[in-house]
């Protein structure tokens, strides 16, 4: 006897549970049932578990009978010839979908020719153990699990096309890949995906090798005449927009250019951009401070006696600027209406980005790193047949990594440039590496990818030879251009009185304990004293009872709140965070004294 559950509640008994099990899936396999129910028996409990509820992960597999799959070449050809279409291969009870419980179950093969009698299901395809992304990686069979996953991420945070109306979009954070090519070495996901409709990265010259140390820890060196002339060029855009607020009382915003009478009114250079209705022309440079949308407000607070008084119709500034460290060119300028129908102008605002020291690139395998140095292409070492690489990566990147695909990619990339066709990486079922080095071979090149170079500075033959290939690189949108930040002396916090955070408001950059250790190991105690002064305050301190007493400069004149004046009243140093702290103590009811002595 068997318990049969329904969707976990259970609804009576079987005499046999395998037999009925089987039953159930040759009802669903000749269409009286639901090709949507699932179905599970755990001989353990000697349970029958039926699915057929929603949000249940489910995959397709070709079914096998004796050993045979029932997927034939007359039902392969029929798709390639339209005749029939997937569902109809689901219908014909030829693949079924399988979730967690029915695949404990099952014995899956990857493959047709490990199939025995004991197998129940045959793989569609062996690369289906991945995800869209991470098929996306060539070769990746050859990868360390861990780099494939990393590789994955990385390709969804590189520069390409993301969207064909992009010029009409304001998306907050875009970015556009100015030449984005198809890779030379793809998989079949490629094709599946339209990969050619949005590409993401550039095929390179990349060579495997060390030069001056440059490319240490994972960087990697560009050739600065290949930047010159477009390599890795993007465009960043961000868009500002300032919408005319309705306020109790029928008070309006209004995007126009202030009047000098307005409350807050800046100076008539930042206006500068704005034409007559406030708003910025197209293509004018700003930078921060600029004003890009002007607008006034109604004041904030209106109190009754203030309606009938002059200065209630004196309107405040409120126009949006550019904050600290922006800048760019007014791209495009859109006026429309937001929800509650009131006026909405929107900016985009554009920025050219060249690759400089700084920008991270990486390969599809996870081997990411940052640009080191752009050489001068005459600097560069160069092939004896004239080839000069784009971008020289780091050797020490592959030992511990064990990315062989990096490295097969390259000698695929090479293959697929001389030959003049595209080279299938697909996971599991790409090209042989033993047939590219043949091929490469009759192209008249070494198999092994080598070549003998030339340093460029010196004119003379490198000893060693160096691994030389075609590469499809991506540009990650973290660049150095979004995350410089420094400060000198600048605003600060009400409460605590340190500087304050963030990049846009032009925040210090925090020091912390490990910072903190690294100076006292270098012996820079003075720097750190410095960088411990951000929010110094000298106090006065009763040395009677030892708390914060009070010194009025206006009357000059020193007291204690406890004592009185006929007290000793000393001067201290100390951090203005850790008087909030005795205040804190003293609010809770804590006397917290200071006991004061001489340095001497």
């Amino acid at each position: 006897m068997a318990d049969v559950y329904l969707n976990s509640k259970f609804i009576g008994t079987v005499e046999d549970g395998i037999l009925f099990v089987e039953d159930i899936k040759d009802l669903r396999r000749k269409g009286i049932l639901s090709e949507e129910v699932n179905v599970r028996f755990d001989p353990v409990v000697k349970e029958v578990y039926l699915l057929c509820d929603q949000s249940r992960a489910r995959r397709p597999l070709i079914i096998v009978k004796q050993g045979k799959p029932l997927l034939t070449q007359k039902h392969v050809d029929q798709l390639k010839n339209g005749e029939i279409t997937w569902s109809d291969l689901v219908r014909q009870g030829v693949v079924e979908y399988l979730d967690a419980g029915e695949e404990e179950n099952a014995l899956v093969a990857y493959q047709e020719e490990n199939l025995t009698p004991e197998h129940t299901h045959l793989e569609i395809t062996p690369g289906s153990i991945t995800g869209v992304t991470t098929a996306l990686v060539p070769f990746g069979n050859y990868n360390q699990s861990s780099r494939l996953i990393i590789g994955s991420k990385n390709q969804k945070q590189a520069l390409g096309f993301y969207a064909a109306n992009y010029h009409l979009r304001m998306d907050m954070d875009a970015n556009i890949l100015h030449y984005p090519q198809f890779p030379l070495v793809k998989t079949k996901i490629h094709e599946v995906v339209n990969y050619h409709e949005h590409p993401s990265g550039q095929n390179m010259i990349v060579a495997v090798m060390c030069y001056d140390g440059y490319n240490m820890e994972d960087g990697v060196i560009l050739n600065q005449a290949s930047v010159e002339r477009g390599l890795a060029r993007s465009t960043y855009f961000r868009p500002v927009s300032a919408e005319e607020l309705r306020y109790s009382g029928g008070l309006v915003d209004e995007i126009s250019i202030p009047d000098k009478d307005v409350k807050g009114y800046r100076s008539e250079r930042d206006y500068r951009f704005l034409e007559g209705d406030g708003i910025i022309y197209p293509e004018a440079k700003v930078e921060d401070g600029d004003v890009v949308i002007g607008r006034t407000s109604p004041p904030r607070f209106l109190s009754s006696l203030d309606e009938y008084n002059f200065s209630a119709a004196i309107r405040r500034e409120s126009s949006l600027s550019l904050k600290h460290g922006e800048n760019g060119v007014a791209d495009f300028v859109v006026i429309t209406e937001n929800d509650e129908g009131n006026r909405l102008v929107q900016v985009r605002l554009r920025e050219e980005r060249i690759p400089e020291i700084g920008d991270k690139f990486t390969s599809r395998h996870g081997q990411k790193g940052v640009t080191g140095i752009l050489i001068p292409q005459q600097d560069l070492p160069f092939s004896t047949s004239g080839i000069i690489p784009d971008l020289i990566f780091t050797p020490h990147g592959i030992s511990s990594r064990m990315t062989i695909s990096h490295l097969i990619e390259l000698l695929g990339g090479k293959v697929s440039a001389l030959a003049g066709r595209l080279v299938d990486g697909t996971l599991f079922e790409g090209e042989k590496e033993e047939d590219l080095r043949a091929e490469l071979l009759s192209l008249g090149f070494r198999e092994d990818g080598l070549e003998t170079f030339v340093d460029g500075r010196t004119g003379k033959q490198m000893f060693a030879k160096i691994y030389v290939g075609n590469m499809y690189y991506l540009r990650l949108r973290h660049m150095v251009a979004n995350k410089l930040q420094s400060r000198a002396r600048g605003p600060i916090q009400l409460l605590t009185r340190q500087p304050t955070e963030g990049k846009a408001k032009e925040g210090g950059l925090r020091l912390g304990e490990m910072e903190k250790d690294t100076f006292i190991a270098h012996g820079a105690s003075l720097l750190l004293k410095e960088r411990f002064d951000s929010d110094k305050i000298v106090l006065p301190v009763c040395e009677k009872c030892g708390l914060v007493a009070v010194e009025d400069q206006y009357k000059s004149r020193k007291y204690c709140l406890m004592c009185g004046e006929d007290v000793a009243i000393n001067f201290i140093e100390l951090s203005y965070a850790f008087k909030l702290l005795l205040d804190e103590f003293r609010s809770l009811g804590i006397y917290p004294k200071l006991n004061l002595k001489n340095k001497y």
